[in-house]
């Protein structure tokens, strides 16, 4: 079912608004509407629009509490908002002088990052740095340059060139190394490299001997660097912990007065007459159970004022859903959320999911041993991991193993158990004329479900006039008896009744939009185009008879998987060899695994399906919007 609601509007001084969220919206569950939105004729509101004075310190506690392992206090204790900034401002004070020593330590970090990687390809060179510095006749050049043009280089130009160049290393894509040229020819050797696309790296001058001493010196100087961030990050942690408590209860302090604040966003104000006093107005919904305590408690503030009005009426938004189902059918809300959210003014179908999905699965996958083992072992996995899907398995797990003893199939043997009904590989037909005709059933039930869904929302188009209405409903119910009375051998009724009950509901369907607009009394009952419209209803209404064939053949599906069952254990029974009196115990153990876990997952997709479109496409709209309590 589906909780009733009310709506909801608070009136009050604006400096009185943070203590009146933080009082009642976290004692009741009221889903907040945007007050802008839902008093938009009102005159003279503004948004209610003010700078978070507490993102900074959230900001603050979250740097100190990433310093932690613990991340909630203990209790659920609130303090004042000034003593939890005070806690976060004091605390983040003392890291400061850490902090600024950590950043200058990960500046120099990242210096030697960089000269390690300038550095590294060039270990091979076993000549002291300090002294190719201090050249004055020779220059020289650090680099790499590609392959194409290196091997150019070296078959073309090398020769005939006054250089020399020391390859030091090799990638996939590079040679690096350093040239050399005299001081006279450097500008025109330095031309021709270029030419090459030779890439020059400037290394530093600081470090003595060869590139592997600079580079093992830059190694060493590296782990200093983390060691000394390592104790520095450990002694912050150190000041952190010996207030981690006080900290931790200031950061949900303030994430909830940032929480609150934030509910400015939804409210609106206005100033009052003949002063200048402001107030903030509030709106939302409140279930009904909640309302008349809600409203006691209001009464007992002083200039406060609080109104409240059934259901939708008057209001632009239309009031959220909250689903209230028994234990036993709540997993099967899942569904719904995946489809859609029920109108505020629809039937809550839960309940008829839940009934028929588990009955439908039964039908299709019954097996005592097989059913079982879906029964407790979705029970398990719900117990342990409370996953709504293991509950759904374990739902449709206790109804296939009840048809397992309807047709005497335990883990595929067909002899262990005498059938309270039948064995499908024997009564094929049967089989699937009684699905047919119980797919009959549910779509004469989601037919009814869907006029009552009319009367709730007082659509008398829907109820009247539509193929899933009242004359849907007659035509359907008499088109299913004549075939009944034929293939019972029966008389069909007078001319009379068959035209009553097929001519007249049919003129009903085909002429749903001009009756629909003749009882709302719209000033054009017939669109401009009469000719188009005949056209249209005319393809519509063989659409609509189609429709009635299809989707009640659609449920040929049940008894299609209940033979394919015990045909797929069949074929597991054979391969095991258990007609020769010495079965092989793996290959029906592990036939059993993969024909429950194979067929039961398709199986459960189908009866998914039939839900979907056999059903909840003939009186389930999903148009609602879930309620969401502001706490």
């Amino acid at each position: 079912m589906i909780e009733k609601m009310k709506f909801l509007s608070i009136t009050g001084p604006k400096s009185e608004f943070d203590r009146i969220v933080n009082v009642y919206l976290t004692k009741y569950d009221i889903h907040l509407e945007n007050a802008l939105a839902e008093l938009n004729t009102v005159r003279n509101l503004r948004p209610f629009v003010e700078a978070n004075p507490y993102r900074e310190l959230i900001d603050k506690s979250e740097e100190l509490t990433n310093l932690l392992d613990q991340k909630d206090p203990a209790g659920d204790e609130i303090i004042p908002a000034e003593k939890a900034s005070e806690i976060i401002n004091s605390n983040f004070s003392k890291l400061q002088e850490f902090d600024a020593k950590r950043k200058k330590l990960f500046a120099r970090r990242d210096e030697l990052e960089d000269l390690k990687r300038q550095i590294e390809p060039f270990r091979s060179l076993e000549f002291d740095l300090n002294k190719i510095m201090n050249f004055k006749f020779i220059k020289f050049r650090f680099g790499k340059v590609a392959h194409e043009y290196y091997n150019k280089f070296i078959k073309y130009v090398y020769e005939n060139l006054d250089t020399y160049f020391y390859e030091c290393d090799r990638d996939r894509d590079y040679v690096w190394g350093v040239y050399f040229s005299p001081s006279a020819e450097a500008a025109r050797i330095d031309a021709i490299y270029s030419s090459l696309h030779f890439e020059q790296i400037f290394l530093p001058n600081s470090y003595e001997g060869t590139p592997v001493n600079a580079y093992k010196a830059i190694l060493t100087e590296s782990d200093e660097v983390g060691k000394e961030l390592s104790q520095i990050s450990e002694q912050m942690k150190q000041v952190v912990r010996e207030h981690a408590e006080e900290i931790l209860l200031a950061k949900r302090t303030l994430s909830l007065f940032t929480k609150n604040f934030d509910v400015r966003k939804l409210a609106a104000i206005t100033k009052g007459k003949g002063n200048d006093e402001v107030f903030f107005i509030l709106c939302g919904w409140i279930e009904e159970q909640y309302s008349e305590a809600f409203l006691q408690d209001m009464k007992q503030e002083k200039g406060l004022y609080c109104t409240m009005e059934e259901g939708q009426e008057s209001q632009l938004t239309k009031p959220p859903t909250k689903l209230k189902n028994p234990k036993l059918f709540k997993p099967f809300e899942m569904f719904l959320q995946m489809y859609g959210m029920p109108a505020y003014d629809e039937v809550d179908p839960t309940s008829f999911v839940a009934i028929t999905y588990s009955l439908i699965f039964g039908i299709m996958f019954g097996d005592v041993g097989q059913g079982l083992f879906l029964a407790i072992g979705g029970a398990l996995l719900y117990k342990f991991k409370k996953m709504n899907m293991a509950a759904i398995v374990s739902m449709a797990g206790v109804f296939s193993t009840l048809f397992g003893f309807v047709y005497g199939s335990v883990f595929g043997f067909e002899d262990v158990i005498t059938p309270l009904w039948l064995s499908p590989m024997e009564n094929v037909m049967t089989v699937l004329l009684t699905a047919v005709g119980f797919g009959v059933a549910l779509i004469i039930i989601a037919m009814i479900i869907n006029i009552i869904n009319g009367i709730k929302a007082k659509e008398f188009g829907k109820i009247f006039f539509d193929t899933n209405g009242i004359p849907g409903l007659v035509f359907y119910s008499a088109a299913v008896t004549c075939v009944l009375l034929a293939f019972t051998g029966h008389t069909l009724p007078a001319t009379i009744v068959l035209v009553i009950f097929f001519a007249l509901p049919l003129l009903l369907i085909f002429f749903k939009e001009p009756l629909t607009h003749w009882i709302k009394k719209s000033p054009h009952i017939f669109p401009e185009s009469k000719g188009m419209f005949f056209v249209e209803s005319f393809f519509e209404l063989f659409e609509v008879l189609l429709s009635y064939v299809t989707n009640t053949i659609s449920f040929l599906r049940i008894g299609a998987f209940a033979l394919s069952h015990a045909a797929m254990m069949g074929v597991v029974m054979l391969l095991a060899g258990v007609q020769s009196g010495n079965p092989n115990i793996v290959v029906i153990v592990l036939g059993n695994i993969f024909v429950a876990g194979m067929e039961g997952l398709i199986v459960a997709i189908q009866v998914l399906r039939l839900e979907y479109y056999e059903m909840f496409s003939r009186f389930y709209k999903g148009t609602g919007k879930e309620f969401k309590p502001y706490k």
